[in-house]
């Protein structure tokens, strides 16, 4: 790839809790297409691809979805990645433009979910033929499988593996939904807005040990939009000041060192976004040390402790130490998670990753209002799904 690539539109739905309102998955796509359409100031028919984005849609679902927004032949390409599904569409964007193949492409993701947590109650035979029983047959050889959900009990024991080997404590962990709460205060797009003390934030019910449902992203629905464009394309239709630019971006799979140790820590994927993070750095040019605002992927407490460590925030085991200190906070040396995360804002699975770069490109143009990271110039994202992948985008302004 050698072209240079921008984001000149976003646009995304109120995330909420399914079944809250009578819409499909298309309506959804067409409002969060539209809204990045008018965004960016173009018309669909400028769009020359687009990679759509989703997990538990029927096949061909993306053609559906962006059919909504006009019939003019594109091809359209339906991706699953699982959790990393919104970025990975980004991702294919960004190399359609870079590679020369096309100036304008619509990223889309999008997601109608079921209330409840996925695979609740499942028993360990249920992952016998899934994509992920490697993954969980590292936890249930460490730790047993129990009957609380699988998802929760992965990143659960995770997060009990970083307490026994650093000395991270519930209130540590139980501070990431503390700060990811109030930053979804100002989101009026974000699933939940309320407020939460320490105390409630430990006080809620346990999903699993050590775990809290306040620590824990909800299912939600939703859909998020980007349009991805080429040096030419922004000097042509005079997008300057729309543009942001993607520096880097990489992707990383599973490797042996997500399984060698028999760590649930590593079996969830930090050893992935650690190398996809290194990949970006040496992409851009720049560092962690660089970077003013942070969307990362905090499907749970402890992943977003795990992501600090992998992004290089901070040493192995010092990530509790830097939520408590307050480091990515306001005023602290990054902002993580202003739109609330995945915990507060909600977790759509397909649009996730489009959603943080939607929140990226609003706080890097000075656009995201009372959550408005002051003078943000370079920001992260981080989107990770077991299974597994885990995708980190650089962008600038």
């Amino acid at each position: 790839m050698t072209g240079k690539t921008y984001v000149v539109g976003v646009g995304m739905t109120d995330f909420e809790k399914p079944e809250s309102r009578d819409w499909q998955y298309w309506d959804m796509a067409r409002e969060a297409g539209q809204a990045a359409l008018a965004d960016a100031g173009i018309d669909y028919a400028q769009v020359e691809q687009a990679p759509v984005g989703y997990c538990l849609q029927q096949s061909t679902a993306g053609q559906r979805a962006v059919y909504e927004l006009g019939l003019t032949g594109i091809p359209v390409y339906n991706v699953n990645n699982n959790c990393a599904t919104g970025s990975t569409a980004l991702m294919m964007a960004r190399q359609f433009v870079a590679g020369g193949g096309s100036d304008c492409v619509l990223a889309l993701g999008f997601e109608k979910m079921s209330r409840g947590a996925l695979g609740a109650g499942a028993g360990a035979g249920d992952f016998a033929t899934s994509p992920v029983a490697r993954h969980y047959g590292v936890m249930a050889a460490g730790h047993g499988f129990a009957a609380t959900p699988p998802t929760a009990q992965i990143f659960g024991n995770a997060a009990r593996e970083h307490m026994e080997r650093y000395g991270t404590t519930a209130e540590q962990l139980a501070l990431v939904g503390v700060k990811n709460h109030r930053h979804s205060a100002a989101n009026p797009r974000a699933q939940f807005r309320d407020v939460h003390t320490l105390e409630e934030v430990l006080a809620s019910r346990t999903i699993h040990e050590p775990l809290t449902k306040l620590q824990c992203s909800p299912t939600s629905d939703g859909a998020a939009a980007a349009v991805v464009v080429s040096e030419r394309f922004v000097e042509q239709h005079g997008l300057q000041d729309r543009a942001v630019e993607i520096l880097g971006q990489a992707m990383a799979t599973d490797t042996e060192a997500s399984f060698a140790s028999g760590s649930c820590i590593d079996v969830v994927g930090k050893p992935m976004s650690r190398a996809a993070a290194l990949a970006v750095y040496q992409e851009s040019g720049l560092g962690i040390e660089d970077v003013d605002v942070v969307e990362l992927h905090d499907c749970f407490s402890v992943n977003e402790l795990l992501t600090y460590e992998a992004l290089g925030m901070c040493a192995d085991g010092e990530s509790g130490k830097l939520v408590a200190e307050g480091a990515t906070t306001y005023g602290g040396r990054w902002v993580v998670n202003p739109s609330g995360g995945l915990i507060s804002k909600g977790h759509p699975l397909g649009a996730t990753g489009l959603a943080q770069c939607a929140e990226l490109v609003w706080q890097l143009r000075g656009e995201a209002a009372e959550r408005q990271v002051a003078g943000a110039r370079v920001g992260l994202a981080h989107n990770i799904g077991l299974g597994g992948a885990a995708v980190v985008t650089m962008l600038r302004r």
